[in-house]
């Protein structure tokens, strides 16, 4: 039987969860989702699903991927003001990204519901092609409100 790489899978997507190696990171990734959901549930916060798509550099993270409608194949026909891309004719009315973090969502609503946690995918854009850096992750971000660092270490220890 011969073996594909994993390079050469990335390009035919339908075979790759066809293999020992991706089915096997596949339940394993979902054993570990329901077992965060399951943790954070049972400590009383709230799931907070956070937009993916902002307009805020939460943190300062890092390059972030740009999301626009404009016709950036065509640069002829690109609006601009001042010698810059006019984003007010986008589809957000301004320039808008792929989020690196829900903190700025967790924060907000945190102050509304209390305890909440986040847990899902953020985006990196820096052009690293290392075997530790990702362009998308899964994060989990709690935030926990009015609490003091004693509350926030006894979580974090659990």
């Amino acid at each position: 039987k011969k073996r594909h790489s994993q390079e050469f899978l990335r390009t035919i997507a339908h075979l790759r969860p066809r293999t020992n190696t991706i089915s096997a990171v596949a339940r394993v990734r979902s054993a570990l989702a329901f077992a965060t959901h399951q943790f954070f549930q049972q400590q009383g916060f709230v799931y907070l699903q956070s937009p993916l798509i902002t307009a805020s550099d939460c943190e300062g993270a890092g390059e972030m991927f740009r999301v626009t409608t404009l016709p950036i194949d065509t640069p002829g026909k690109m609006p601009l003001a001042n010698g810059r891309t006019d984003f007010s004719e986008d589809f957000f009315g301004r320039a808008a990204y792929l989020t690196v973090s829900g903190q700025l969502s967790g924060e907000t609503y945190a102050s509304a519901l209390g305890d909440i946690y986040t847990f899902g995918p953020t985006f990196r854009a820096e052009n690293s092609q290392t075997t530790r850096h990702l362009a998308e992750f899964h994060m989990i971000e709690p935030e926990m409100a009015f609490a003091d660092l004693w509350a926030a270490m006894a979580n974090a220890e659990q």
